[in-house]
């Protein structure tokens, strides 16, 4: 009897015990990832604009998070953030070329070390490599047209501890058109004229229609075919117009997302880990209660 009740909590012992090992979801590890980062707009403002067909038009083939948020006000330290981990003891948008290279943890130099690749892509960055801060301005919105503080890997270009060589950071004119030729990790970044972030007249749906567009240009084969060839594409915003709930939209779209919606509360650090975790990198996010998104996977 006593062998037999022995013999039955060890049965159970093992079924309880690989039945959570199946509940536990992997993330599985895209061969080529793209981030594209707009700019200052809530989840309501996109998501359900009619403004945004193409984003909408998404929709049905993305992991949508309803519960998305920025870590902060205003635009640049979201950006560190979600490269780093830290928002690097900035607060404000102020070029950082005086404080730069940083030496700290970052996605790029973390993926170059364990011997993947990354590279930044930037619309109106004049030359690869550049540290310019700013550069042109428009002549559709009269706002600056590119800037450093939406291009967050420039500021650990050197070649001190945990830096990036220029070679990395790209005008977005180098974007492969052979997907197979991009890096593990990108990042695109689209100029402020096309990221929403510039608003000339006549007004905010002018901002939303131009960024919808550029996406649709710029990243509808990309999507496409990653949805074809175990590739995926983040597209998420800094921050929204400046509420303290700094909810945004984010969406996950490639062959190995399982589209829904979905309402846990994420952030930029937590994004970010997921990207590590994909990549077995170390922990950079400054939240030490930062996870990794583990339900939207196949």
């Amino acid at each position: 009897m006593k062998k037999t009740t022995f013999a039955l909590v060890a049965f159970t012992s093992m079924v309880i015990f690989f039945s959570c090992k199946q509940k536990e979801k992997t993330i599985p590890r895209p061969d080529h990832l793209v981030v594209v980062i707009y700019e200052n707009h809530k989840y309501s403002q996109i998501l359900d604009s009619a403004n945004a067909p193409f984003i909408a038009s998404l929709m049905k083939d993305a992991a949508v998070f309803t519960n998305s948020h920025g870590v902060i006000h205003p635009s640049q330290p979201n950006y560190l953030a979600f490269y780093s981990g830290s928002v690097q003891n900035c607060t404000g948008d102020k070029c950082l070329d005086s404080v730069s290279p940083f030496i700290t943890k970052n996605l790029g130099a973390s993926l170059i070390q364990k011997g993947f690749t990354f590279k930044g892509y930037a619309q109106g960055l004049p030359e690869i490599g550049s540290k310019i801060c700013n550069d042109s301005i428009s002549a559709l919105t009269g706002g600056q047209v590119y800037g450093r503080k939406h291009c967050p890997w420039v500021n650990w270009q050197g070649e001190k501890e945990n830096n990036i060589p220029d070679s990395v950071s790209l005008p977005m004119t180098y974007f492969p058109k052979d997907f197979n030729q991009l890096a593990t990790v990108s990042f695109a970044i689209p100029d402020m004229d096309n990221d929403m972030h510039n608003i000339g007249k006549p007004g905010d749906s002018a901002a939303i229609s131009r960024g919808d567009i550029w996406l649709k240009e710029n990243m509808s084969a990309y999507i496409d075919w990653a949805k074809k060839h175990n590739s995926l594409l983040i597209f998420t915003f800094d921050e929204d117009d400046f509420t303290a709930e700094n909810r945004i939209p984010t969406l996950f779209i490639g062959e190995q997302v399982k589209p829904g919606m979905y309402n846990e509360r994420i952030d930029h650090f937590d994004v970010l880990r997921t990207i590590e975790k994909m990549y077995n990198l170390p922990n950079s996010a400054q939240d030490t209660s930062a996870h990794a998104i583990t339900d939207v996977w196949k």
